[in-house]
């Protein structure tokens, strides 16, 4: 089924409990950590979506409580001069995750064929060829056993406007903000023509996007939290881990009686 952005708008309010439901969220996802881990698992999880959409307030909840040592946040601008000198996939490459540890991509090599093609920075043959390109880069790292969780973080235009008049207001935010947002604001509607071409040519099987309608930033954190466990958790076997028998006779030798296992 075609992806229509426009279907994702309502910018509805969340009305659980957002706190709690937040803190069981980021305890699932911490299990899943553990999981990937032990397991020797990984995944990549990217996120793309409009300037101000709130992709990085929803990665800051997702990672919350993460252990730092396994996993690293990507956040990918323009390449430097040596990057440009290459292939543009050549430095995801350098990024994708080891086993048991998790990618986290804030922009991703779909730049290639939103930002590239928009601004002129990538010929018309380049942004067109890197949809094949991307599409096997992807079936890649799916074969060799890596998860990927594709999420587009979508706001209208007035809601965009008012986050980024908010911003510009806010002394310790509007730092945030610079000429690439009004560039890519200007330019809307070629943005709009290219994330539909997007959509249409990598929703694959094996990674499918999975579109979030962030006009309510608690609604669409928790939206995002939810997806990713649930696929991160038909990716993992979720069953406690077994201790190490070594572990726990020492334990048992040091503490005696007082060692109570659950």
């Amino acid at each position: 089924m075609a992806i229509d952005l426009s279907d994702y708008e309502t910018g509805a309010k969340y009305d659980g409990d957002y706190e709690g439901d937040l803190t069981k969220l980021q305890e699932r996802l911490t299990r899943n950590m553990v999981a990937h881990i032990v397991h020797k698992r990984r995944s990549i999880i990217l996120f793309e979506g409009w300037d101000a959409a709130g992709k990085g307030g929803a990665i800051q909840r997702m990672t919350a409580e993460w252990d730092p040592r396994y996993f690293q946040v990507w956040p990918i601008a323009a390449p430097s001069p040596d990057e440009a000198s290459r292939h543009f996939l050549w430095r995801f490459w350098t990024r994708l995750p080891a086993a048991g540890r998790i990618a986290v991509f804030d922009r991703s090599w779909y730049g290639r064929v939103l930002v590239e093609r928009v601004e002129g920075y990538a010929t018309e043959d380049e942004w067109r060829r890197g949809y094949d390109e991307i599409n096997a880069f992807e079936a890649q790292q799916c074969a060799d056993g890596t998860k990927i969780v594709k999420l587009f973080l979508h706001i209208d235009q007035t809601e965009q406007d008012e986050r980024i008049m908010r911003r510009v207001r806010h002394p310790w935010k509007r730092w945030k903000t610079g000429a690439d947002d009004f560039r890519n604001r200007d330019k809307r509607a070629g943005y709009l023509d290219a994330m539909a071409d997007m959509f249409r040519q990598t929703d694959t099987e094996i990674a499918p996007w999975h579109v979030v309608d962030a006009g309510n930033k608690k609604a669409a954190r928790i939206a995002v939290l939810t997806h990713v466990a649930k696929v991160l958790e038909t990716h993992v076997p979720m069953d406690a881990p077994e201790a190490d028998p070594e572990t726990i006779a020492l334990a048992k030798a040091h503490f005696g009686s007082a060692l109570k296992l659950d």
